[in-house]
């Protein structure tokens, strides 16, 4: 007679599925909001495509640095400050322990790590709970919960719940998209595995291993492959602030160098489910990467002599399968109109970046086709909404959008910040007893949330009326020309093509400087929220890519505040104090249980990580 299996049941308000980048953000947010909330995730490390597993750095709306004051903030930009604290080398483990510990550290949050969900539940449009097995303990695991969040980049949960989706690209008569096919077609993008390689300073053999595909320099002659660029080049229409090209200037793609392998390493699969052929899919990827190694450093120059392979991945990063259809779909036309919704949750910036449809095979074909264009767009909440399941919402790559929207959308800088506005939205399902949709009669509310906690939502600004710091007078002890007091009180806490939006004192005294708000009434503070100033327009992000750690600097951003004291005064005396040494993060939330009487908020600044004078964006203080 056999072991019998090993079951438990589990209770949460919210559940999140997909422990990659969208999904812990989600997973944090939601816990923040103060509601039960449980990750679920299939693999041994967190982070997804950007996990030690994978290895591909964070993009998003600020197109590599190329769209000035863009980077996401909120708790993405939170978790890469943590990490450019501790891990100036860029070692991938030291990025799995900053992911893990992060959720280690937040209350309200369970993770369930080596956990493959295997089937949902369903009483009528409503999922009921999620049936899982944790390997690693060979436990079967019964979950529940209010809200559910698929961030699983396949839309696996959904899938299983038998939400609409969609696959391939639509035609072009549908949304009237500029860029989409005369016809609906099965077409998608494909996945990618990555390599790291080492100068060793000296010449390095490589022997190659019989089972590899051997690629000729006609075979790549559309990708830039060590020394060699590619022969044709791609017409760009770039129109940015700070623009590195003319529009209509022709780029070449960037293809990294010889140290962080090839984003065309790349392979879609042959049949009609990109999904079913995964595992086929890797096995094929891991011949090419080997492959190419083998052109690079046996057939000619390619600079390539002393490098040598230190990693080579093998779990292939997953650009596009299905697209789960929620409340509005987002479109080509929406991004590249720069559209402000008016249930506006996230933004994007990434240029629409279509992968070609046979990747390696179509060797004729530039990798990429590129539309570039100037600014951001918004993405709404009843994108995030599925139209079918009641109580489901989906974040990240599988948000509800064409296939040419997604294009720009699945990068995971812009999956991230959705992934926050998702899982603080399914808190809010939790606190007021409703399904997903009904909390797009609250959007308001979702979007004060969301700009509380960091996050940016282009044309939207802090109209917080708990805020109690708006309706007070700023002072400072020095201003920088342009740079005044009253800037951390306008509710835009970054700078814009349009305005600057930080006070900045010019210099640091000895005896520090002070930014000082006064009151419009006496009021029992329990909290201060000071949004500190990190450069958005520097690169913090972990990466394989010499030239992308080229452009970032050692430490923390110099321009964050460092050093500081937040006092409560009343009637001149202080009431309360809180002192912080070493701040390396851009947003500050510090707590005052005591809730003293005060009319006056004094932040005396000693320090900066090395920028001459003090920025603060952000003052907030609530009762």
């Amino acid at each position: 007679m056999g072991v019998r299996s090993k079951w438990r049941d589990e209770a949460f308000d919210v559940v999140v599925v997909g422990g990659g980048m969208t999904g812990l953000c989600a997973a944090l947010a939601s816990a923040r909001e103060g509601v039960r909330t449980a990750l679920i995730h299939n693999r041994s490390v967190l982070g997804g495509n950007a996990s030690s597993e994978i290895r591909m750095h964070i993009c998003g709306a600020d197109a590599n640095q190329f769209k000035r004051n863009a980077a996401e903030t909120g708790i993405i930009h939170e978790i890469l400050l943590e990490n450019k604290a501790h891990n100036d080398y860029y070692n991938y483990s030291i990025w799995d322990s900053v992911l893990l510990q992060t959720v280690y550290r937040q209350k309200g949050l369970t993770l369930f790590l080596n956990t493959n969900m295997e089937d949902a539940d369903l009483e009528t449009d409503r999922i009921r709970q999620i049936l899982c097995y944790q390997s690693t303990t060979e436990t079967h695991l019964c979950i529940t919960g209010q809200v559910f969040i698929d961030c699983t980049g396949n839309g696996t949960l959904g899938y299983f719940a038998g939400a609409d989706f969609r696959t391939g690209s639509e035609g072009r008569s549908e949304f009237q998209e500029p860029d989409a096919p005369e016809e609906p077609n099965g077409d998608r993008m494909g996945n990618t595995l990555l390599f790291k390689a080492v100068n060793r300073g000296h010449p390095v053999p490589f022997r190659t291993p019989d089972w590899v595909r051997h690629f000729s320099e006609d075979d790549l002659k559309l990708r830039g492959h060590g020394n060699h660029k590619p022969l044709l080049l791609c017409p760009t229409d770039i129109n940015y602030t700070n623009q590195k090209e003319a529009p209509g200037e022709k780029k070449a793609f960037d293809c990294y160098g010889l140290d962080y392998g090839y984003w065309w390493i790349e392979l879609p699969g042959k049949g009609p489910d990109i999904i079913d052929e995964y595992e086929t899919i890797r096995d094929e990827l891991v011949r090419c990467v080997y492959g190419v190694w083998d052109h690079l450093k046996n057939s000619g120059d390619h600079g390539a002599e002393d490098y040598d392979l230190q990693w080579v991945g093998m779990l292939p990063g997953i650009r596009e399968s299905r697209r789960l259809m929620g409340d509005y779909i987002l479109t080509e036309n929406d991004v590249l109109a720069n559209r402000i919704f008016p249930d506006a949750v996230a933004y994007g910036g990434w240029p629409i970046d279509n992968h070609t449809p046979g990747g390696l095979d179509d060797k004729d074909v530039m990798p990429s086709t590129v539309r570039h264009f100037p600014g951001l767009y918004t993405i709404p909440y009843r994108c995030y909404c599925s139209g079918r399941i009641s109580n489901l919402m989906q974040a990240g790559r599988i948000l509800s959008a064409s296939k040419l929207a997604m294009a720009s959308s699945r990068v995971m800088g812009t999956c991230s910040v959705g992934g926050q506005a998702a899982g603080t939205a399914a808190a809010m399902c939790v606190q007021y007893g409703c399904q997903p949709r009904q909390v797009g009669e609250r959007i308001g509310e979702l979007q004060q949330r969301l700009l509380r906690s960091d996050c940016y939502i282009p044309g939207f600004v802090n109209q917080d009326a708990g805020d109690l710091a708006r309706r007070a007078r700023a002072e400072a002890s020095s201003c920088l020309e342009g740079h005044p007091a009253d800037k951390v009180l306008n509710g835009v806490s970054r700078d814009t093509e349009e305005a600057v939006n930080c006070w900045e004192s010019d210099g640091i005294r000895a005896e520090g400087e002070t930014l000082t708000l006064r009151l419009d009434r006496p009021a029992r503070l329990g909290q201060v929220r000071l949004t500190f100033d990190s450069n958005l327009n520097r690169a913090i992000k972990i990466t394989l890519s010499a030239k992308r750690m080229a452009q970032q600097q050692a430490g923390p951003p110099r321009e964050l505040v460092k050093d500081y004291e937040v006092r409560l005064v009343r009637d001149g005396e202080a009431a309360a104090s809180r002192r912080v040494e070493g701040n390396y993060q851009r947003l500050n939330v510090l707590d005052f249980p005591e809730k003293p009487l005060c009319d006056t908020v004094e932040i005396r600044i000693s320090a900066t990580n090395g920028y001459p004078n003090a920025r603060i964006f952000e003052v907030r203080a609530y009762e």
